[in-house]
């Protein structure tokens, strides 16, 4: 089964500016990644090709970079999607008169994974990915009035999620 998913936005800014936030990415001056609110991107090398890592239970390899423009991930086959064969990227596209900077994950999987996407992680996504883009804005201080908020459901998700690691925490200081 497929999953597509595509977050942009439309920014009136030079594509070199936006190009210095993907250039960020997992490193420690990072305006892309939201990492105060989520697990962070970490790589075991610099943003390159070839360099692993992954955010929490998401596991991917750099596949293609091209700085300033694209960076394409490919999934691995563990952690919380090891039934997804695919990739993500972000990516700079220029317009007449804007660019857009989008985010798209591009995968197959089984209909566990499917529905596991569906329900689980691909609401959690979503989320991540428009604090993504809203740092973005705030990065290259475009001003906005709209900035994206937290479903009833992610925040369930998310309480549930810090429950568990809570728990797991004081099972192992138990040991």
């Amino acid at each position: 089964m497929k999953v597509l998913n595509i977050h942009e936005r439309k920014l009136t800014i030079a594509p070199e500016s936006v190009g210095v936030l993907l250039d960020s990415l997992s490193g420690p001056g990072d305006q892309l990644w939201p990492k105060d609110q989520w697990p962070p991107m970490e790589f075991d090398a610099p943003l390159g090709k070839g360099a692993q890592g992954g955010h929490g239970p998401i596991r991917y390899t750099v596949c293609e970079y091209v700085p300033g423009e694209r960076v394409v991930f490919r999934f691995d086959d563990s952690g919380l999607i090891s039934g997804f064969d695919g990739r993500h990227l972000y990516e700079i596209v220029p317009r007449r008169e804007h660019i857009v900077l989008r985010h798209v994950i591009d995968a197959e999987c089984d209909f566990k994974y499917w529905l596991k996407w569906h329900v689980l992680v691909g609401p959690l996504h979503d989320a991540l990915l428009e604090d993504s883009l809203d740092l973005a804005e705030q990065s290259l201080k475009i001003q906005t009035d709209k900035r994206a908020s937290w479903s009833p459901w992610v925040r369930f998700l998310r309480w549930m999620m810090a429950r568990r690691r809570r728990k797991s925490e004081g099972d192992q200081s138990t040991t």
